[in-house]
C-alpha cells in the first residue's frame, strides 16, 4: 500500500500536458479554425449555387427544397387547428381606436396573450398587421403601443402578442432581462424533444395569422408581418417563409448584415460576406442545420418573393455594397416584381449612442417612416400621423387569474411520450438488433460519428516513473484535429498483453490525473494500463474562457448544430479513432478494455434556490452567485463509446441521469455541447445503458439537469429499462447515487473476468 501511495503522489505531480505554451495557444483555436473552414465551404457552395440561378424557375428549384428543409429542422408541429380558440378578456377604449386584450390557444396546453388594436369605429375591410416584439420587452413596451394605436387609427387591425415565455407568458422569476436569458434554457429543453424555440415561436405567429384571418372584417390580401429588431425579425422571417398567407414581411436584422457586422462592408463583399452566419447562445439567430441543408438566412428572406418585402436594418446600412440586397433585387426581378421590394434602415452603429445611433427597443419612428411609404404604395394604407398615448402595463394585461401550466412539465410529458415510443419499438427487437437500431438513431442526432481516417502519430515520447512507462502521444485524427493523450503502462510480469482503462473527462487528462491519482495508481499496481486522451475541445485543446451560456464554447457548439453536427458526436468520433490506434498496439489486450467517464465539477445542493440569470447587461443587478454547471461529457462518452465500440467494462460517474432529467425544472445547468437535439426521440441514456447488457456497467454520482445529486429512488425510476435489461446479469450492473471507493479494484476485477 505504501508503494501505491508513493506512486499516487508521483502521478499527481506528473506533467500530464504535452504542448508547449505556444502550441497550447494555437490548439485552443483548433475548433474555431475547423469551424471557420467548414463555414467557408458552406458559403462557397452557396455562392456557386447562386451563380447558376438565372431565372425564376431556377430560383424556385433552388428555394423549394431548402424551405422544406427549414420546416423539417424546426421540429414536430401539431395538427393545424380548424379554428383558433380566442377569449377576449377586456376591451380598452381609446381616441379613434380600441384594444382587445385576448388570449388564444396556440397548441394544446399553450396559450398566447396578445393585444389586438382596432379602429374605432371598425371598418368593413381592414389590413392586418402582426408585430413580433424584440427580445428586450414584451407586448406592453411603448413603441409597440405607439405602432398599435397609430396604425389602428389609420384603419388597420394590429396584433401584438407576447413571445414565448415573455410578459404574461413568463413562468420564470421576474428580473432584469430574465425573459431574454431564459430563451437559452427554453431552447435547450425544446431541442431535447426534437423541437426548437424557433419552431414554437413560429407556430404561435402562424396561429396569430389564423386569428386575424378568421375575422370577417380583415382584408386577406393585406396581411403584414413585422419582426422587431433584436430577436423579432428572426421568427417573423421564418414564419413568412413558411406561411404564404403573409402578403408582406418586414423582418429587422435578419438575412443580411447584422448590427455587429463591420460597417462599411469591404470592397469585395460578394466574396467575403458570411451568408451563413455563426452560432451563439440565442438559438433563433442561428438556425440548426441551416449550414448543412443550406437554408441560409438570406434565402429565407428571399423566399418571400414575389410577395412584398421590406429589407430592414436597425443601424447604418451599406446599401451599395450589401451583396444580399443585390441578390434580393435579382430575385424580385425574376418575378417582374421589383416594386414589391423596399428597405428601411437607421443610422450610426451598434456601439454608438443615441441620437447618432438609432437604437430602438422594437421599431423606432425613424425606421417606421419608410415603412409607412411602402405600405401606402402597396396597400393604400394612408401615411399616419404618429400617435403616442402609452398606457400602464396593467391596462394591457390579458390573462385571468388561472395559473399557467409549467412549461417544463409540458416538455417533460412530450419528451417522455417520444422516448417511450422509441422504447416500445426497441422491445420488439433482439438484443443485437436493438443495439444496431440505437446506433443508427443516435448517429442521426449526433452527426458523423465514424472516424474519417486512420489516426496518425504526430509525436510520441516516453519516460519511466516508478516502474511505470509514461508515454505522451499526439494523434492526428483528422486534418488539423489532434488528440493529445497520456499512456501509463505498468511493467508486465510476463509477455501477456495488458488490459486497458481509458479515462475521459471534459476537464482533460491533467485534472483527471490530479483528481484520480490514487485510483489510477491502484489500477496500474494491479497490472492494467491507463490511457487519458483529450478529445477535441477538452484539456489542452479547450477554447479559452468559461463554458457558460455566453461563452466561446457555446458559440462553437451552436455553430456545429448549424452544420448538422454536435460536439458530442465529434468527440465520440475522436474516441473511436483513439480505439483504432489502441487496437493496433501489440502490448494491449483489445479484448479487455474499459471506458471510465468521470466529472470533477462540483454539484449544487438539492435545496438549491435558483438565482436570477446574470448577463452582459444585468450582471451587476443580479443577486447571488451562479450555480455550478455540470460537466457530463466523460460519462456520456463512456456510454456512447461502449454503444459503438466493444468496450467490455463501462463506468459513468457524475454525468446526467438522462436527458429527461433536464426537463424536471424550469432551470437547468448543463453546457450547450452536452445537448443532443432530438435526444428523447431516440429513447434516453437509460436505453443506451440497457443496450450494453451483459457488459459490466457502473453508474455513480449521477446528477439532474440542475446539477444536483439524484436520490437512489429517482435513479432507479429513471433507469428502470436498464435494470430490466440486466435482470439475467445483475452482478454486472451497479447503480448508486454516491461515488464508491472501490472503483479501481472493481475495474480490474471486471476486466479480468472478460
Amino acid at each position: 500500500m505504501s508503494a501505491q501511495n508513493d506512486l499516487a503522489v508521483r502521478l499527481r505531480s506528473l506533467q500530464a500536458n504535452i504542448f508547449s505554451a505556444d502550441e497550447r495557444k494555437a490548439h485552443t483555436q483548433m475548433l474555431r479554425d475547423d469551424l471557420q473552414r467548414r463555414c467557408n465551404a458552406v458559403n462557397q457552395r452557396d455562392k456557386d449555387a447562386w451563380a447558376q440561378i438565372k431565372s425564376k424557375a431556377a430560383w424556385e428549384r433552388f428555394c423549394a427544397p431548402r424551405i422544406e428543409a427549414l420546416r423539417q429542422s424546426l421540429g414536430v408541429f401539431p395538427e393545424t387547428p380548424t379554428e383558433v380558440n380566442v377569449h377576449v378578456t377586456r376591451t380598452v377604449e381609446g381616441d379613434g381606436y380600441c384594444i382587445e386584450n385576448l388570449v388564444y390557444e396556440s397548441r394544446p396546453g399553450v396559450s398566447v396573450t396578445a393585444n389586438l388594436y382596432l379602429p374605432s369605429p371598425l371598418q368593413e375591410r381592414m389590413p392586418a398587421i402582426l408585430i413580433v416584439h424584440s427580445h428586450h420587452n414584451p407586448k406592453t413596451q411603448g413603441e409597440l403601443q405607439d405602432m398599435g394605436m397609430t396604425w389602428a387609427r389609420s384603419g388597420c387591425m394590429v396584433l401584438v402578442m407576447d413571445q414565448f415565455s415573455y410578459g404574461e407568458r413568463r413562468q420564470h422569476p421576474a428580473g432584469p432581462r430574465q425573459d431574454y436569458h431564459f430563451r437559452y434554457i427554453t431552447g435547450i429543453q425544446l431541442h431535447l424533444l426534437g423541437d426548437s424555440l424557433m419552431g414554437w415561436m413560429v407556430w404561435d405567429v402562424m396561429r396569430g395569422v389564423d386569428l386575424l384571418l378568421n375575422r370577417p372584417d380583415v382584408d386577406k390580401e393585406q396581411v403584414i408581418l413585422m419582426g422587431a429588431v433584436a430577436g423579432g425579425g428572426d421568427p417573423a422571417a421564418v414564419a413568412a417563409a413558411l406561411d404564404a398567407r403573409v402578403t408582406c414581411a418586414i423582418p429587422f436584422n435578419f438575412g443580411g448584415p447584422q448590427p455587429e457586422t463591420t460597417y462599411p462592408l469591404p470592397d469585395d463583399p460578394e466574396e467575403t460576406f458570411n451568408y451563413m452566419g455563426a452560432g451563439g447562445w440565442e438559438s433563433t439567430r442561428n438556425l440548426r442545420l441551416s449550414g448543412r441543408d443550406e437554408f441560409l438566412p438570406w434565402m429565407v428572406v428571399g423566399s418571400v418573393a414575389p410577395r412584398h418585402l421590406v429589407y430592414a436594418h436597425e443601424f447604418s446600412w451599406d446599401k451599395a455594397r450589401d451583396p444580399v440586397w443585390k441578390r434580393l433585387q435579382q430575385v424580385f426581378a425574376f418575378y417582374a416584381a421589383a416594386d414589391n421590394l423596399a428597405f428601411t434602415h437607421g443610422a450610426g452603429l451598434l456601439s454608438g449612442r443615441p441620437p447618432e445611433a438609432t437604437h430602438c427597443n422594437n421599431i423606432g419612428d425613424v425606421h417606421r417612416k419608410p415603412i409607412h411609404s411602402a405600405l401606402q404604395r402597396w396597400f393604400g394604407i394612408p401615411i399616419p400621423q404618429e400617435y403616442e398615448n402609452r398606457l400602464p402595463d396593467e391596462t394591457l394585461m390579458c390573462r385571468a387569474s388561472a395559473p399557467l401550466r409549467p412549461l417544463h412539465e409540458l416538455f417533460a410529458e412530450i419528451g417522455e411520450s417520444r422516448a417511450v415510443e422509441m422504447r416500445d419499438s426497441l422491445a420488439e427487437l433482439a438484443p443485437n438488433e436493438r443495439r444496431e437500431r440505437l446506433r443508427r438513431e443516435w448517429a442521426k442526432l449526433l452527426g458523423n460519428v465514424e472516424p474519417k481516417a486512420e489516426p496518425v502519430i504526430q509525436s510520441r515520447t516516453s519516460q519511466q516513473l516508478d516502474g511505470v512507462c509514461v508515454e505522451r502521444i499526439v494523434l492526428e485524427v483528422e486534418t488539423n484535429i489532434v488528440v493529445p493523450m497520456l499512456m501509463l503502462l505498468p511493467t508486465p510480469t510476463d509477455k501477456t498483453k495488458l488490459p486497458l482503462v481509458v479515462g475521459l473527462s471534459q476537464h482533460g487528462k491533467e485534472q483527471f490525473m490530479r483528481e484520480r491519482a490514487a485510483e489510477i495508481a491502484e489500477v496500474l499496481e494491479k497490472g492494467a494500463a491507463v490511457c487519458l486522451p483529450d478529445v477535441r475541445g477538452t484539456g489542452e485543446t479547450s477554447p479559452n474562457g468559461s463554458r457558460e451560456r455566453q461563452s466561446e464554447a457555446t458559440s462553437i457548439s451552436a455553430t456545429e448544430l448549424m452544420l448538422g453536427q454536435t460536439l458530442l458526436g465529434s468527440r465520440l468520433r475522436d474516441l473511436r479513432s483513439v480505439f483504432r490506434y489502441l487496437r493496433k498496439r501489440d502490448d494491449l489486450d483489445s479484448q479487455r478494455l474499459a471506458l471510465w467517464g468521470d466529472s470533477f465539477a462540483p454539484t449544487n445542493p438539492t435545496d438549491l434556490v435558483d438565482p436570477l440569470i446574470p448577463g452582459r447587461y444585468s450582471r451587476s443587478s443580479v443577486a447571488g452567485e451562479s450555480p455550478h454547471q455540470s460537466e457530463p461529457l466523460g460519462g456520456l462518452l463512456a456510454l456512447f463509446g461502449a454503444l459503438y465500440e466493444e468496450a467490455h467494462v463501462v463506468v459513468a460517474r457524475g454525468t446526467i441521469a438522462g436527458y429527461q432529467s433536464v426537463l424536471r425544472n424550469q432551470f437547468c445547468y448543463i453546457p450547450h455541447d452536452a445537448i443532443v437535439p432530438g435526444a428523447l426521440t431516440a429513447g434516453d441514456l437509460c436505453d443506451v445503458a440497457a443496450a450494453l447488457a451483459p457488459r459490466s456497467l457502473r453508474l455513480e454520482g449521477l446528477v439532474s439537469g440542475r446539477n444536483c445529486p439524484m436520490s437512489d429512488g429517482e435513479i432507479q425510476r429513471l433507469f428502470a429499462p436498464t435494470l430490466q435489461a440486466y435482470r439475467a446479469s445483475e452482478d454486472k450492473l451497479s447503480i448508486t447515487p454516491i461515488l464508491r471507493d472501490d472503483l479501481s479494484a472493481w475495474l480490474v476485477r471486471s476486466l479480468n473476468k472478460g
